[in-house]
């Protein structure tokens, strides 16, 4: 690495009557005006996983291979694409990251390899493309698994030959770049059921990096949240806030569902409704559970059960619905519903053995997350009535991606599911 590497006492941000964590570091990372923006520094933790990726960060980085990062939402696998960009010979050049779940049809060829001017309407001058920009650095393939399976093909053809053929051109332009992808899919399931082709698969899958969720490496929360705790405050100029003993027994006794990713979204909230500068377990209250919704779950009476409060449950029949600010809640108009009536989305879809509540789904087979996509899907076409730029807008997804997905489940063009789009064009 060419840099001497040194045992440092980073007093963490949190106060604790234990002795303070031994954190590895490299001199060049004591200096944060000289420290790059991603380094192999940013991957942070004590946990075997985190040692263990930061070993194998400093392997790959040191040769030209794709490497293929699989894993949950939210792990941290462009940070791990980043840090290896940045501990590589290709550390000068540019690192490129593309949405492969939003590059679709007829925009990938030119959003990926350029195009010449006036080789379409609108064409008004010539653009390099992804491939093109990143040329002697790094292209990071995000979402890779969500890539039309058409449109695999034509990356497979530029991995293979390294060059790339810009809209409107015939010549094979050479293009020297490191292929990194990540996807939250099983790729090997992907190829199985004939969704991901074999062989861009084996293309990309030279150098596999897993990432592990939170929930399996809590040992790390201490250390991840000191680490984004201090860049909250040299972000927005504010004082560093800590985190006493029993907010971090808090934070350690939850699942993270959301990885570090909703980690970092309870301690940026809980910053700003702490009254000090230490972070207590009053302040995480509400920020934890239910997806996170400010005021979902509010603390019922003394000596009321917790599930019968009366919030949770006029949350739940719909009657009353989340606003941004913490504690206020909107009451929903038109809303006719007794006790035994079930909201629309939270009925069971017709044939798929789950509903919301089930502890394992009906006909012992334990749904895979694909069973629950498709399963969430019907019941969202359902209840807007198959319009899918209503569905869309339910799912927070671009329609693009929509009809992606049910053409992936076999739920495209169903006879006399789906009435006239309004906004689809007509005939």
């Amino acid at each position: 690495m060419g840099r001497a590497d040194v045992l440092v006492a980073v007093p963490l941000p949190f106060r604790s009557r234990t002795a303070p964590i031994l954190v590895t570091a490299t001199m060049a990372s004591l200096s944060r005006s000289r420290a790059p923006a991603f380094s192999l520094d940013r991957i942070a933790g004590v946990s075997a996983w985190t040692q263990q990726v930061r070993r194998a960060i400093e392997l790959v980085a040191a040769h030209q291979s794709s490497v293929l990062i699989l894993g949950p939402s939210g792990t941290g696998k462009e940070l791990i694409a980043r840090a290896i960009h940045a501990s590589g010979k290709r550390v000068a050049k540019p690192f490129i990251p593309v949405d492969c779940a939003v590059t679709t049809g007829t925009l990938f060829a030119s959003h990926m390899f350029g195009h010449v001017k006036g080789s379409f309407t609108g064409a008004t001058s010539s653009t390099l493309g992804c491939f093109r920009a990143a040329d002697g650095g790094t292209i990071f393939l995000d979402e890779i698994g969500e890539m039309e399976f058409e449109l695999q093909a034509k990356l497979l053809r530029v991995l293979q030959q390294r060059t790339v053929v810009p809209v409107g051109s015939h010549d094979e332009l050479p293009v020297d770049v490191r292929v990194v992808a990540a996807t939250n899919r099983d790729l090997g399931r992907e190829v199985t059921e004939g969704r991901f082709r074999e062989d861009l698969y084996y293309r990309l899958n030279v150098v596999t990096i897993r990432t592990l969720p939170l929930r399996d490496r809590l040992e790390d929360v201490p250390v991840l949240a000191a680490r984004y705790l201090a860049e909250l405050a040299a972000r927005h100029g504010m004082p560093l806030y800590t985190l006493s003993p029993a907010a971090i027994e808090v934070l350690q006794s939850y699942a993270w569902p959301g990885n570090v990713r909703e980690l970092e979204n309870v301690l940026e909230r809980a910053v700003m409704f702490s009254s000090g500068d230490e972070i207590d377990p009053e302040a995480l209250s509400g920020f934890m559970g239910s997806g996170g919704v400010v005021g979902l779950e509010p603390s019922p009476p003394a000596g009321q059960p917790k599930d019968v409060s009366q919030l949770v449950q006029a949350t739940a029949q719909g009657i009353l619905s989340t606003t941004a600010v913490p504690g206020v809640f909107r009451v929903e108009p038109d809303v006719k519903r007794t006790g035994t009536d079930v909201p629309p989305l939270a009925g069971r879809a017709a044939g798929s053995g789950l509903a919301p509540g089930d502890e394992q789904p009906q006909g012992g087979a334990w749904p895979t997350l694909a069973d629950v996509e498709r399963i969430h899907l019907e019941r969202t076409l359902a209840a807007t009535m198959h319009n899918k730029s209503l569905a869309a807008k339910l799912l927070g997804i671009d329609r693009s991606v929509l009809r992606r997905k049910l053409q992936r489940y076999g739920m495209e063009g169903q006879p006399g599911a789906e009435p006239a789009d309004p906004e689809s064009p007509g005939p």
